[in-house]
């Protein structure tokens, strides 16, 4: 394992470094710092402190953990590997996202999962244990995005709401892919182009994998979270642009 300071370095500086490490690194004092993981692949990486935008853009396998928050970009193009995000996360998380995973304990900006998509067997996931800002995967082409509506602390090992679960204007444009919102979303507007609906247990069950996983890396209850009411919301057209433009 190698430990970097990285406390005044630029990104460039710090990926050159990564380039050359062994398997592990251990980055400190992260103030920032834009692209870090850019294009990386077959490593794992660990931040501690908050990395700037485009962090793991582009990113092409192995793991990277931010014990921390991180800006907007989170996983911009990202092909494979895992992401885990001990903390909230700015705009645009998941932009063009094409595979591997990204997990947030807490809450993601706005347009989260904009443009996902999935190509045979590389289908990308982005759960968010918090609350998500507008436009929830706008033009979401594929993939699945998971909302929890969790706090970012968990007290006493319990689950608690936080209220609405997503902003305005979730899902405009979305015309590939899944949607679980941890939620019955009363009172939220979803647009004519998708169809919201509780879960059966056989849709459900595409998830729980999922939702497994978020909750190893950051200690809640499955079983809690899983008895709450769900809500999937699947595209209803593959040419949502016809509702949105066109007039009958």
């Amino acid at each position: 394992m190698e430990q970097m300071d990285i406390r005044g370095l630029s990104h460039r500086e710090i990926n050159d470094k990564l380039r050359g490490a062994e398997d592990e690194c251990v980055l400190e004092n992260c103030l920032g710092q834009r692209f870090l993981g850019a294009a990386m692949h077959g490593k794992e990486l660990t931040i501690h402190g908050t990395p700037g935008n485009a962090l793991g853009a582009y990113f092409n396998g192995g793991r990277i953990t931010v014990h921390g928050n991180a800006q907007d970009a989170v996983g911009d193009t990202m092909n494979e590997g895992v992401m885990v995000i001990h903390g909230n996360i700015g705009d645009a998380a998941g932009y063009a996202m094409r595979g591997g995973k990204i997990f947030v304990k807490g809450d993601a900006g706005y347009r989260a999962g904009i443009h996902m998509k999935a190509y045979k067997e590389k289908v990308p996931v982005l759960v968010i244990g918090g609350s998500a800002g507008s436009f929830l995967g706008e033009y979401q082409a594929g993939g699945i995005i998971v909302v929890l509506g969790l706090k970012t602390q968990n007290e006493g090992g319990r689950c608690v709401f936080n209220g609405r679960i997503v902003g305005n204007f979730p899902c405009t444009g979305m015309h590939g892919g899944k949607m679980l919102l941890r939620s019955n979303c009363a009172g939220i507007a979803f647009p004519k182009n998708v169809t919201a609906h509780a879960p059966t247990e056989e849709e459900l069950a595409e998830f729980i994998p999922h939702i497994r996983e978020f909750c190893e890396y950051f200690g809640y209850d499955e079983k809690e979270i899983l008895s709450s009411p769900f809500t999937l919301v699947t595209p209803d057209s593959h040419n949502p642009y016809k509702q949105l433009y066109v007039m009958n």
